[in-house]
């Protein structure tokens, strides 16, 4: 396993972006069109829209790459998967409107992506977090080679998770 990424990041509208190849994936609807979860979606070539539980602050994100499909970790509150292929070399964690980029040390290929969350609830409650507050909610993405296949969601514990898993689907 390689750490991709491991710290803060800022998000604003619940929102963050895997992007590759500067392709944007600005509208949440349409990167989760067809699929059943509506935290990552991977609906759009060389794009991931990920949905947090924050309005707007900063959070605790890390980004691993595993060999093969790592066991699924229990103790996240919600687990969501969907595949993922970048477009092109430049990959990177995009914060919101393109304010911060983290590249991504990823090849190109076929992944299989798992989003983690802990604390959604409690981030859609407070809404904000300040600089100086410590996050309330974080998240893993693990990638790892696999065919393309259907994304799914593995666990939803969170109210705001459900609300967004059934959001685009309206």
């Amino acid at each position: 396993m390689k750490v991709l990424y491991d710290g803060p990041v800022h998000v604003a509208y619940f929102q963050l972006y895997v992007m590759s190849g500067g392709t944007f994936a600005s509208d949440p609807a349409e990167s989760n069109q067809g699929q059943v979860n509506g935290l990552c979606g991977g609906a759009l070539p060389g794009t991931l829209f990920l949905t947090t539980g924050l309005h707007t602050g900063h959070t605790h994100f890390t980004v691993e790459l595993h060999d093969e499909q790592p066991p699924v970790d229990e103790q996240w509150e919600e687990i969501v998967e969907a595949s993922f292929r970048p477009v092109e070399p430049e990959i990177a964690l995009v914060e919101w409107a393109g304010e911060a980029v983290h590249h991504l040390d990823l090849p190109i290929g076929d992944y299989r992506v798992r989003y983690h969350a802990t604390g959604m609830d409690a981030a859609a409650e407070a809404d904000t977090v300040k600089d100086d507050d410590p996050p309330i909610d974080r998240y893993l993405l693990q990638f790892w080679p696999a065919a393309a296949q259907p994304d799914t969601i593995v666990k939803q514990t969170a109210e705001v998770a459900a609300y967004w898993h059934r959001a685009w689907k309206e």
